[in-house]
């Protein structure tokens, strides 16, 4: 696997947060629901799932924005930007916006979700794509499948 994908920092527009992985992605995906469509004022967020052990914040405080529930948006206080989520019943996890990441172009979404949701002309590329969320039993496949494909 490339090095790049394996240690990398990421950090909001302007610069107030910052953070790092030190992992790879466990997957990559873009989400068309029209909550994320509103979220980031487009047609589709962009996102890398992580280990929480391998995600850091190394500077600055993120404000929760967004859902204020069990799953909770983070941003950064000052320029807004919406930089990762933590999802409710995965506290393991850490869903990160891929494009907050250094080298962003490395993390192409592997899996599509929302297409029930779509904005009709938006193209992803995705490998896997599914009208919501994909099944819970259908997780471990396209974790599997993802590792493969990036080898």
């Amino acid at each position: 696997m490339n090095d790049v994908l394996c240690k990398t920092k990421g950090h909001c527009r302007c610069g107030q947060v910052k953070f790092e992985v030190s992992s790879a992605p466990l997957i990559t995906m873009a989400c068309h629901c029209t909550g994320c469509q509103q979220m980031t004022s487009s047609a589709f967020s962009l996102s890398s799932l992580f280990p929480s052990s391998a995600f850091s914040i190394t500077l600055g405080e993120p404000v929760i924005g967004g859902l204020h529930g069990d799953t909770r948006h983070y941003f950064c206080g000052h320029c807004m930007s919406w930089l990762f989520t933590r999802l409710e019943g995965m506290d393991d996890f850490v869903n990160v916006r891929s494009t907050m990441l250094e080298d962003s172009q490395h993390y192409k979404p592997f899996v599509e979700t929302y297409l029930d949701e779509k904005l009709e002309w938006a193209t992803t590329g995705a490998k896997y794509s599914f009208n919501q969320f994909p099944p819970q039993d259908q997780f471990p496949a396209l974790l599997q499948a993802y590792a493969c494909n990036q080898d």
